[in-house]
């Protein structure tokens, strides 16, 4: 068939390559379909439980024969609901069309992933007959609360979710409930009614999975938005709408809300002309309109895929049995011979009813509740086994991905915690974490802490310990395992690096080595016999910095490799590849500003040293000397640093907007990102600015596949001047920008905010005037172009509005958690001092953390990095179970009234989420409170001397 048109999401972009545990079968209840010869091909479908299958098929089979075998895999009798979806070369979504050849249709099919999802929605779930058939829509329409596209309010949202825990989790427990619903995303905002999803929970004992289904189901097909998949259109007078179709007919959406719908038996007639879609209406004499309506759609192809999707609605519902094909004409053809393939729903019906088939034993893979569904052990490795082959990249038949299609799943191994569909955290939501990490007893933490020495100098050094394991570890990840062990990185692009950073991290090994050793000789847990004082750390660091300064060469190069990966397409497809794995927890290139940013590290390190020991201390005269040699070292390297950090904001920067030709040009600096309203005819519009040296652009998060943010428009500041303009608009904390070409009026969320905002922008204005470089155009588009996009903007900007609790941060793995993202969902803002500031503010370390309701405190392993803390279960591990952005949120001590008595207990606390995190001392209390107030008060009002120069 076509496709159903939508933004592109990022699940069916990447895979990880464990073995498959989803829906599956205890015995081979539907035979596998007869194949024509030839040479077979491997092709990867995605379930709806997240798993991936590899199917072989011959060249020249057509697509039933692969969806027949996906059928039979599950032994899904009423397969005719489902179909097969994949992104073809146009980039679009398609429907796999089951009378032609799969390969003629799939160009790449070592690179394509087939999705099995519903493909039609039946009005009433009862006219399903199979148990699994019930299963499988209730994964589909968990899939699409996850993602946002299944539109309601909070109530159907709480009791729909609640039906999903109890089918997975079982019958109500205070504390089994509220971790599930912690460590599982089930709605993209679903913290702010998670205790409305509780108290439906609450009510739901005894209710078995099947049970469950059936009344998700119930409250899904009463939703307007139910089985809705949206393609953009306009009507003639150029209104933005949306139109679908349902079992009804063709549906007219403004927004997310239905404003027309024509019935199947008032439509004579159905056509596409280019990129005009046109509704053909029966003569209705009390209807003085025109008896066809017209739409104009973006393109041809959207026209014909909405097209294809009608008639195969309109046949499966309102037809009773397949149409027959067609005649062929002798002499030439008019229009196109697409037909409907497949049983009616009638049929299905019919024959459901009328056969006595042997119900099947399935595995519900997200439930832990033992139903008459449930696979035995011994039946469990029933397989419709593929064997594997080369065309397989991954060597695997049976490839597991989480929802969406990322390896950036949050789940704890073995112990579960996988959140629905595996998405990433939102900023705006609380960190995944289960119980699997340890839970510490009270009275063993007392006795553990009584052997650590009391002295603050052996918490300094132990902070240069947790913090040099993160580093090496950070090093080992970014540049052995994405470029040393990818063969698709180009030889000279992996040369340079590993010629730079390969000694740099053979160094850092044996530093490590010594920090290591001489901390276990300090705290007395070395077996070996203490022969000397080892209760310092100086000498080990004058040591090593004075080894450190022999690479300094080899620093002064890692600009050339961040220039060097940004050469070629494919050297930076390569690198986005990389950042979707969960090892690469920060966008790719700010690891390679790691090794700089650490020389920062090792002087605060040694500053704080210096500052504690009194002159006569043994350790002060090593510390002092390798402080100094430190110092010379960030003199010498500071001019290096500010550009890299600079030219790499404005990279990370290129890959979040879109509309944009040529953003890093030489000169230009980066000040300010962040959210600010703009005063338009309808009112007050949520827009993201982003102030640069020579111009301030503003725009709006777009619905692209990336989550990329479209640009709107670009004000020069040369000659622009500014104006606190609050009183005038009576709208508060606003000022106007006069710019050369138009004028805009803006507010801020907060008097701070528009201070942080005018101050800024009056010192680029100023660095504008003394430039002699002139204005560059950023937009794509001329001026006039500009001013259309923001006008014929406002219209999808109401729409995502009407939706913005249910977006997801999530759709694309890493991309969609960049601080652009949080900021816009949390209203701030953050300057490029902010970002300098913070690289100075890194830290590691074990915290032990409780939420605000639960009883027990969790051991953690906890980075802090980029405005963020990471959360892995100990240092050891590769990749975090869960982040938690901290832009927006406050830091404080717990007030005598929350009962927290245990000492050295810092309080986060964003909105209605609050955690609790207790550190071992009063120095590493003191740190994690220094560095969380860097990230979320934005401490830096006013430029340091040091960083003034960057601009």
């Amino acid at each position: 068939m076509g496709e159903i048109k939508q933004s592109i999401k990022p699940e069916e972009a990447r895979l990880g390559a464990p073995e498959s545990f989803g829906v599956s079968t205890l015995e081979p209840g539907l035979r596998p379909p007869t194949q024509s010869p030839g040479r077979q091909v491997c092709i990867r479908v995605q379930m709806l439980d997240d798993t991936q299958e590899v199917f072989q098929i011959s060249q020249r089979s057509p697509g039933k024969v692969l969806f027949d075998l996906v059928c039979a895999h599950l032994n899904l009798t009423e397969g005719d609901y489902f179909g097969l979806e994949y992104q073809d070369h146009r980039k679009m979504m398609v429907w796999l069309d089951l009378l032609k050849p799969t390969l003629k249709q799939i160009r790449r099919p070592k690179n394509t992933i087939l999705r099995f999802v519903v493909k039609f929605f039946p009005p009433d779930h009862t006219q399903l007959m199979e148990e699994l058939t019930r299963y499988l829509f209730a994964l589909q329409i968990k899939r699409d609360l996850a993602c946002g596209h299944l539109i309601c309010n909070d109530t159907s949202a709480a009791l729909m979710v609640s039906h999903i825990i109890q089918s997975e989790i079982g019958d109500f427990d205070e504390t089994q409930s509220w971790q599930h619903l912690l460590h599982n995303k089930y709605l993209p905002d679903q913290d702010a009614i998670r205790d409305k999803i509780t108290d439906c929970h609450r009510k739901l004992v005894g209710q078995t999975p099947a049970e469950s289904d059936y009344q998700l189901l119930e409250i899904a097909r009463r939703l307007e938005m139910y089985g809705v998949r949206l393609h953009p259109a306009k009507d003639r007078e150029g209104t933005k709408l949306s139109l679908s179709v349902a079992h009804t007919g063709v549906l007219v959406f403004q927004g997310y809300t239905k404003i027309n719908a024509f019935n199947w038996s008032k439509i004579r007639k159905l056509s596409f002309k280019r990129r005009r879609f046109l509704i053909k209406l029966r003569p209705d004499p009390t209807n003085a309109h025109h008896d066809t309506l017209e739409f104009a759609m973006s393109s041809r192809d959207c026209c014909k895929v909405f097209w294809k999707i009608c008639v195969e609605y309109h046949a499966f519902f309102r037809l009773f049995e397949e149409p027959k094909p067609k005649p062929k004409p002798i002499l030439f053809t008019r229009g196109s011979s697409f037909r409907f393939s497949g049983r009616t729903q009638k049929q299905i019906i019919d024959y459901v009813r009328d056969s006595e088939l042997k119900k099947v034993p399935f595995e519900r893979k997200h439930s832990k509740i033992l139903s008459s569904s449930s696979m035995t052990p011994q039946s469990s490795s029933f397989r419709l086994q593929v064997p594997a082959s080369e065309d397989s990249p991954l060597g695997s038949p049976h490839v597991v991905v989480n929802g969406n299609g990322s390896v950036n799943d949050l789940g704890m191994g073995s112990t579960g915690g996988l959140g629905p569909e595996g998405r990433q955290l939102s900023p705006l939501t609380s960190p995944l974490l289960t119980e699997a990490g340890y839970v510490r007893n009270d009275d063993e933490d007392e006795a553990r802490r009584k052997k650590f020495p009391t002295d603050k100098a052996y918490f300094i050094a132990k902070e240069l310990l947790t913090t040099e394991r993160t580093y090496l570890k950070d090093l080992q990840v970014s540049f052995q395992s994405a470029v040393g062990k990818d063969e698709a990185f180009p030889d000279s692009v992996k040369n340079l690096i590993s010629a730079n950073y390969d000694p740099v991290y053979k160094f850092h090994q044996g530093f490590l080595k010594e920090v290591e050793q001489r901390l276990a000789q300090w705290s007395g847990r070395s077996n070996a016999h203490i022969k000397g004082d080892y209760q310092r750390i100086g000498d080990v660091l004058l040591k090593n910095i004075q080894g450190l300064r022999q690479l300094t060469v080899h620093l002064q190069k890692h600009s050339e490799c961040l220039v060097e990966l940004e050469t070629s397409r494919k050297v930076e497809t390569l690198c986005r590849e990389f950042e979707q794995q969960r090892v690469c927890y920060l966008p790719f290139n700010i690891f390679l500003l790691r090794p700089l940013h650490r020389l920062l590290h090792y002087k605060l390190i040694l500053e704080r040293l210096c500052k504690h020991y009194p002159p006569t201390h043994d350790d002060f005269r090593d510390c002092r000397a390798a402080l100094a040699d430190i110092s010379e070292m960030v003199l010498q390297l500071q001019g290096t640093m500010m550009k890299m950090e600079n030219f790499q904001k404005l990279l990370e920067l290129k890959k979040d907007l879109t509309g944009i030709d040529n953003l890093v040009i030489p000169g230009r600096e980066f000040i300010r990102l962040g959210c600010l309203s703009k005063l338009s005819g309808k009112g007050l519009q949520q827009r993201m600015f982003f102030l640069f040296s020579d111009s301030l652009i503003y725009t709006s998060r777009g619905m692209t596949p990336l989550n990329q943010f479209k640009v709107h428009g670009q004000l020069p500041l040369y000659g622009m001047t500014i104006r606190e303009s609050e009183e005038e608009w009576g709208v508060p904390h606003s000022f106007t920008l006069f710019g050369q070409r138009q004028s805009v009026v803006v507010a801020a969320s907060c008097a701070p905010e528009m201070e942080r905002w005018v101050e800024d922008i009056r010192m680029a204005i100023d660095l504008a005037e003394q430039s002699s470089s002139p204005n560059t155009d950023l937009l794509s588009t001329s001026p006039s172009d500009n001013k259309l996009i923001e006008d014929g903007g406002a219209e999808q900007e109401s729409e995502e509005e009407l939706c913005g609790s249910r977006s997801s941060l999530e759709r694309q793995g890493q991309r969609g958690n960049t601080t652009v993202h949080v900021c816009w969902h949390r209203n701030t803002s953050v300057s490029m001092v902010d970002f300098s500031v913070a690289v100075e503010n890194q830290l590691s370390g074990n915290l032990l953390r409780k939420f605000k309701n639960s009883n027990g405190w969790q051991k953690l392993w906890v980075v802090f990095t980029n405005f963020s803390l990471f959360f892995y279960k100990s240092h050891q591990d590769d990749y975090p179970l869960a982040s938690l952005p901290l832009l927006g949120y406050s830091v404080t001590v717990p007030l005598e009234s929350e009962n927290i008595h245990k000492d050295y207990v810092f309080k986060l606390h964003f909105k209605s989420h609050v955690y609790y995190f207790r550190s071992e001392s009063e120095y590493t209390f003191e740190r994690w409170m220094e560095v969380i107030r860097s990230a979320t008060c934005s401490a830096s009002r006013s430029l340091p001397s040091t960083r003034k120069d960057l601009y």
